[in-house]
């Protein structure tokens, strides 16, 4: 294997958006359009893809990975992660520059990556790794150990378009990780097992670095990028934003997060997920007798006010929650009102939900906030990073004495001494 497994030059791709032809009316009415009036057709259509828009997905990235080093890639939605991770597994060519890679590729970019939904778990076992360039024998080799690590042994002959999107998603990183790459290619796919399984996903990873194999890793949680990652990649823009050690990135990546978070960026034009029919306007503080706060304090009283709108119409048993993330954006306390059994029977078109806590039992530090929100059991709304917390120190136990340096979360406690 060459001295570098990955090399990265330049590279750039470009996505056009706007009008085009096609669009107005469907296929047939355009061809028929194009069939009546070819030149007047030709004409309309130069104009359109002249006045379209073009957006690039990655700008001027350069980078080298050597062989056997695993490398974190991070950033918010749409920063181009996922696009980079396409070009290098020549899912689609770059517009510009050069992306080489040495030896086999095995890559997870989506649920049923490189799967045939009519053929079975066994054909497509055998279909992938045909596509990697490996030979019957082999794949048979390794079959036992793919279908025990999957845990889909009871399934493997039942066609794919009946498997769940956890059982995609295990038989295809077992096919990808077992059928011995150079170079592992893994997106964010993984959430979509539970925890056991992303934890075996994380030990293969680290074994198929430790074989002396390249372990590309896109990733929103920060725990598995710092505990897997010698070297991370922090994209922004489509562009290169900063590429180091890990923890050095991380901490600049995080607190870029809190900083844009603090500047009190319109919660409407933040990346989010849901039907749509409410939506998430505004997050904010008051203190326990309703006055407004810029910060809160360690175990004093606090409510968090969720401003809303919908879309007109009036919800139904409506549940909402949000997350409060520390600095690694690991959500440590989630206040829920289905857990609480105060779900919304109703909701106006346009409101405030208001979660009151008696005692903050946070101590100082600086936090993210990811709201979400269902509608009879349907995902309405969920914004990642909504907005940031600040929580300032104080005197939670009662003592005198500002509560610092005890982890994550505060617990009311008591000790005595039993001889």
């Amino acid at each position: 294997m060459s001295e570098t497994a990955i090399r990265v030059q330049n590279l750039g791709k470009r996505y056009r958006i706007g009008a085009s032809a096609v669009k107005e009316g469907g296929t047939l009415r355009a061809l028929g359009r194009g069939l009546a009036s070819p030149f007047t057709y030709l004409r309309r259509s130069l104009t359109q893809a002249g006045s379209s828009e073009t957006v690039w997905a990655l700008k001027d990235v350069s980078f080298e990975v050597p062989p056997s080093q695993v490398v974190g890639i991070i950033g918010r939605n749409g920063a181009g992660k996922t696009t980079l991770l396409k070009v290098l597994s020549r899912i689609t060519d770059p517009t510009e520059g050069l992306a080489e890679i040495s030896g086999r590729v095995g890559c997870l970019l989506a649920v049923g990556t490189g799967f045939h939904p009519e053929l079975t778990g066994r054909e497509n076992v055998f279909l992938n790794g045909a596509i990697m360039g490996m030979k019957k024998k082999e794949i048979r080799q390794r079959f036992d150990e793919i279908l025990d690590f999957a845990e889909v042994t009871k399934f493997i002959d039942t066609p794919v378009k009946y498997y769940s999107s956890g059982m995609y998603v295990r038989l295809a990183f077992a096919v990808a990780a077992h059928l011995e790459p150079e170079v592992l290619i893994v997106d964010e796919v993984l959430a979509v097992g539970d925890l056991t399984f992303q934890k075996k996903c994380l030990g293969k990873m680290d074994s198929v670095a430790r074989q002396g194999r390249t372990v590309l890793l896109v990733s929103h949680n920060m725990e598995s990028i710092l505990g897997l990652c010698q070297r991370t990649l922090w994209m922004d823009g489509g562009r290169l934003v900063a590429d180091g050690p890990t923890e050095d990135v991380v901490r600049a990546y995080t607190q870029s997060c809190l900083q844009l978070a603090s500047e009190g960026s319109s919660i409407a034009a933040l990346d989010r997920e849901g039907d749509g029919r409410l939506r998430f306007s505004g997050f904010s503080l008051r203190d326990g007798q309703g006055q407004p706060l810029e910060y809160a304090t360690c175990g004093e009283p606090v409510e968090f006010v969720l401003s809303y709108h919908t879309n007109g119409e009036e919800l139904r048993h409506v549940s909402a929650w949000f997350w409060i993330k520390n600095h690694l954006k690991k959500g440590i306390l989630c206040f829920y009102t289905h857990v609480t059994g105060q779900d919304f029977e109703r909701l106006p078109p346009s409101g405030q939900l208001v979660c009151r806590v008696p005692r903050l039992p946070l101590p100082p530090g600086n936090y993210l906030v990811d709201l979400s929100a269902r509608a009879a059991g349907v995902q309405v709304d969920r914004v990642p990073e909504a907005a940031r917390l600040d929580v300032a120190p104080g005197d939670f136990f009662g003592t005198g004495r500002a509560t610092t340096g005890l982890g994550d979360v505060l617990c009311e406690q008591s000790w005595d001494l039993e001889a």
